[in-house]
């Protein structure tokens, strides 16, 4: 026990010693501020940070309305997919719909024109849809 309570002090006397004299000397951990270079511009720097920012911002306003957009997309995916599969006439899972902004595309194979004006119907009504590309096929019998 006294050789753990001698090898406790002893570190805590050389952690002492290096802080103390790094504080003294100031190569270290010091609590003084750090000296500032005699050619550093003040106004420069800030107007690069300035600069810096609304480049940040610029970039992270894109982004976002890239994000929405995408959202959008999936978002009116996710309803027409949705309409489809509820609906008695549509088999949804032979009906790819891709959306690319406002603008649906429906492709696959239908069991019959009627089958396939009614997935165009449906997909014209639903909210947000612009237009309407139909590219379904209809099964040979």
């Amino acid at each position: 026990m006294r050789f753990l309570r001698a090898i406790f002090f002893l570190a805590v006397l050389v952690i002492v010693g290096v802080l103390g004299y790094n504080y003294w000397s100031g190569l270290g951990w010091t609590l003084r501020a750090p000296s500032v270079p005699k050619d550093f511009d003040a106004g420069a720097a800030q107007q690069r940070g300035a600069e810096l920012t609304k480049e940040a911002a610029r970039q992270a306003g894109e982004a976002a309305t890239k994000l929405e957009g995408a959202v959008s997309e999936g978002t009116l995916t996710a309803k027409i997919k949705s309409k489809m599969a509820l609906d008695d006439y549509v088999k949804a899972r032979t009906i790819n719909v891709d959306t690319s902004g406002t603008v649906v595309t429906l492709t696959g194979l239908v069991e019959s024109t009627a089958e396939r004006e009614r997935a165009v119907r449906l997909a014209r009504e639903t909210a947000g849809v612009t237009r309407v590309v139909d590219k379904l096929e209809v099964k040979k019998p």
